[in-house]
């Protein structure tokens, strides 16, 4: 029997892009009470837009968050159908008057993805049964053909609305690839093994956060991006140090900046530019 890949496949969905502002709130200041209500309006307007979103089922939505810390003050989190999309979005932003007391402090592009190791495993094992060679036209046609058929199925979790929680975590993350340990060079069976073992503490919390993965590699810094979205903050920690001892987690995971911030609606920002939340 030919030797299987070691790559697992992976679903794409929407296109995933992060903005991190300072807000300028001394430039702020020095406007007339007229010119900030004027300037809060034009943009609560195109953020009502991007709330609600629009696409072909999908629902491409935008929302902010309130940051909590030093980091900076506003986060924007983006859902298109693509870059180009994602691009469009940056530009619309930058039209706006407000954009003049935004100072970018950070970004990360990604694309939302699902592994499928124990699925991978069983196509990639039947279509050896059958005598296919991996990597020939007639394999690739099939893997191609299953993850046509997972794409389908799973929809809903590619093309995520942005849920309605008031608080948010994000943090971007690495697999090891040092001298002592290298996540890469593990075999198929004992990644998917670690994955499903990793994935079932995620599911235990899957009432009280909702959890977003997205893929990053080739197109920023990290490997992966990790959106948490919860109504206690609380359950960020619980569900993240309990993972920690995971071995994923424990051997194999390299964490970025984290960035906690508080929901920001549209009808909210006049409130937010005068120095209130909610």
């Amino acid at each position: 029997m030919a030797e299987l890949p070691l790559v697992p496949m992976t679903l794409e969905g929407s296109n995933v892009l992060h903005q991190m502002f300072r807000f300028d709130w001394s430039a702020w200041r020095k406007l007339s009470a007229a010119e900030q209500s004027e300037i809060g309006a034009e943009f609560a307007a195109l953020l009502g837009e991007w709330e609600k979103g629009a696409g072909e089922g999908h629902p491409n939505q935008s929302a902010i968050f309130s940051q909590i810390g030093h980091k900076g003050d506003l986060i924007f989190v983006h859902f298109r159908d693509s870059f180009a999309d994602l691009n469009r979005a940056e530009l619309a932003l930058a039209q706006t008057r407000l954009f003049a007391y935004l100072q970018p402090t950070n970004s990360y592009l990604s694309v939302v993805e699902l592994g499928l190791y124990e699925s991978s495993s069983k196509t990639y094992a039947a279509l050896a049964e059958q005598g296919l060679e991996p990597g020939t036209p007639e394999w690739t046609a099939q893997v191609q053909e299953q993850a046509a058929r997972q794409s389908t199925a799973m929809a809903p979790r590619l093309f995520p609305a942005i849920p309605d929680a008031p608080y948010l975590c994000f943090y971007p993350m690495d697999r090891k690839r040092g001298e002592q340990v290298n996540w890469y060079s593990v075999p198929m069976e004992d990644r998917k093994r670690m994955m499903h073992e990793h994935g079932m503490i995620g599911r235990r919390y899957a009432d009280v956060v909702r959890q977003i993965i997205t893929g990053s590699i080739g197109f920023d810094d990290w490997e992966w991006g990790v959106d948490l979205f919860a109504h206690d903050p609380i359950v960020f920690k619980k569900l993240i140090y309990e993972m920690r001892f995971d071995k994923v987690s424990a051997e194999y995971a390299l964490f970025g900046q984290f960035f906690v911030g508080v929901r920001l609606q549209s009808d909210k920002l006049g409130g937010w530019l005068e120095g209130k939340l909610g």
